[in-house]
């Protein structure tokens, strides 16, 4: 409650500040510079049986955020204010309501560097702390609380930090506290390495979490640590860097209140060269969600960060099923390389073209069981030569040519494994087939003019069984087809018309069309969309983290803008 008062009164002076400092800006160009952002996304929602949109009682619903952020010199200060009357559908319905949920100031010298309010950071990959803010997921683990960074000395980097992690318009119980140093070796030691042609930076992180144990039946720890150190190499067109991260016993309703210690590791290897690139990238995953309250699920008051090894993809087909990274623990990896074919070659032709191929894949680990329930409390172990279910693969090649000054495309074929019962439900008895699935994508572009264009998108997705699952909503079984044409008038004005038609489905009756029409404007750093028509239930990821989407249909509008 305190922590609402704090943020009702940040919200009666804002508006004071950032009248002042505009009339300051427009009389004088060294009071600094006011910049933001704002965003909105409504729906007006209508139940439809056929596809299972439910009725929404309010019948229109909307998200809405507005960041304003003011700088001068080595100052900054910046308030983000979030409106939800109601959530959206899909989205965690604890968000209802509205205020200021981020604030912060900030001062920089050649020595310190001090944040107060709130903090977005990460520490290495992530392992053991990152905090983030992506309104497409709503999701906002920032830390409320104070953070310090201090260069002593050139190729030293120091940081500190101690708060309590948002949640929703309050904040969570526990406190994380973390410390970072990181050493760049060849600006440390500059007179003898600094021209040398192979760089390294070393880094170390340690994170721990304090939450009051008030458990009747289990002795909890209060105070959970995560250390661990990073190696970063850096040679010409070469770019290796791996983390190794330990985390203490921490039970949790994550790990079903085991007291098993966790562990994280995670590497990768680039390379890029004239027309060539490679990437390759591992991790291993043990018993590591690490959260400042030990009996949040979902999404709620993660510290850490365990990096995607899936490729993330744009086309609806390709993102059907996408994989969600499990905290309990996963094996995997992702290969990819891109080349590009020069002009005037029998592939590239008169423009060139570029070829990507790409591999993923996450496997569970082999639990193997340790019968010490009234005991340690640990129930399994693991080691790194034994690896389990096959949880996800997939495998794509993308060619992109350009034919002439007007025409140009990409064709895709992807290959995908999705275990349901694991990703989905997260349980490997749930009863659901894993998918088999072959998918492809034809994308081409018109271009009449400089500014007008005419795009087609046609996609398949093709199931090895017309009985299997093919949609996170249970409905959708065996093929899919999708179109989307997309009109582009001028420089401003786009209209598009969007089709996914679940046409392999057994049951007639299932076999819908998700219509879809949008018209939209687009003006420097401004856009307007407004859309009609249905939605398929699904699930939407960024960076492995995800969120269930619901069917829906209706009217929908969305607002960004920048200044």
């Amino acid at each position: 409650m305190k922590f609402c008062k704090t943020l009702r009164r940040s919200a009666v002076y804002l508006p004071l500040l950032t009248v002042t400092f505009i009339k300051a800006q427009n009389s004088t160009t060294d009071m600094g510079s006011i910049h933001g952002n704002f965003q909105i996304d409504a729906q007006y929602y209508q139940a439809d049986s056929l596809i299972g949109a439910p009725k929404v009682p309010e019948k229109f619903l909307s998200n809405a955020f507005g960041n304003i952020n003011y700088t001068r010199g080595n100052f900054s200060a910046g308030v983000r204010y979030e409106a939800y009357n109601n959530v959206r559908q899909g989205f965690d319905t604890r968000y209802k309501g509205q205020g200021i949920t981020n604030r912060f100031a900030r001062y920089r010298t050649d020595l310190l560097d001090v944040t107060v309010g709130n903090i977005y950071e990460q520490f290495g990959s992530g392992l053991m702390l990152r905090t983030y803010y992506e309104p497409g997921l709503l999701y906002d683990n920032s830390l409320d609380g104070i953070r310090v960074i201090s260069s002593p000395v050139k190729g030293v980097t120091l940081k500190g930090l101690v708060g309590k992690q948002r949640f929703f318009f309050t904040t969570g119980p526990g406190i994380v506290r973390g410390g970072d140093a990181e050493v760049n070796v060849n600006e440390l030691f500059d007179s003898v390495l600094g021209k040398k042609k192979t760089k390294v930076i070393l880094g170390g992180s340690f994170v721990s979490k304090y939450q009051t144990d008030i458990d009747p039946n289990l002795n909890l720890p209060e105070n959970v640590a995560t250390y661990g150190g990073r190696v970063n190499i850096i040679r010409e067109g070469f770019n290796f860097s791996t983390e190794y991260a330990y985390k203490m016993n921490d039970p949790s309703f994550d790990n079903h209140y085991s007291y098993k210690n966790g562990e994280a590791l995670f590497a990768s290897l680039s390379y890029a060269t004239n027309g060539l690139s490679f990437m390759v990238q591992g991790k291993r995953v043990d018993n590591m969600s690490f959260r400042s309250d030990r009996d949040a699920s979902l999404q709620s008051l993660l510290i850490n960060y365990l990096p995607a090894t899936t490729r993330p993809h744009t086309y609806s087909m390709l993102a059907l099923n996408p994989y969600a990274t499990q905290l309990r623990g996963e094996v995997g990896g992702m290969v990819e390389v891109q080349y590009k074919f020069k002009k005037n070659t029998a592939i590239g032709g008169k423009y060139g073209a570029e070829i990507t191929v790409n591999y993923s894949q996450a496997n569970g680990l082999r639990q193997i069981p340790v019968g010490d329930s009234t005991t340690a409390m640990t129930f399994y172990k693991t080691s790194y030569g034994d690896i389990g279910d096959n949880y996800y693969h997939d495998f794509n090649i993308e060619f992109s040519k350009k034919f002439s000054k007007k025409w140009k495309g990409t064709a895709v074929y992807s290959n995908q494994f999705y275990n349901r019962n694991i990703v989905q439900f997260g349980a490997a008895n749930e009863g659901y087939e894993s998918l088999k699935s072959d998918i492809v994508v034809l994308d081409l572009t018109y271009k009449y003019r400089p500014s007008s264009s005419l795009r087609l998108e046609v996609q398949g997705l093709f199931a090895r069984n017309q009985n299997m699952i093919t949609n996170s909503n249970l409905v959708g079984k065996g093929n899919w087809g999708t179109m989307l044409l997309e009109w582009s008038p001028n420089g401003n004005w786009f209209v598009a018309l969007f089709d996914q038609y679940n046409y392999g489905n057994p049951d007639k009756a299932a076999r819908v069309h998700y219509y879809l029409g949008t018209f939209g404007y687009n003006k420097d750093a401004h856009r307007i969309a407004v859309s009609y028509g249905k939605q398929s239930a699904g699930i939407f990821c960024v960076g492995g983290v995800c969120r269930v989407v619901p069917a829906s249909n209706g009217l929908t509008l969305s607002i960004t803008s920048s200044f």
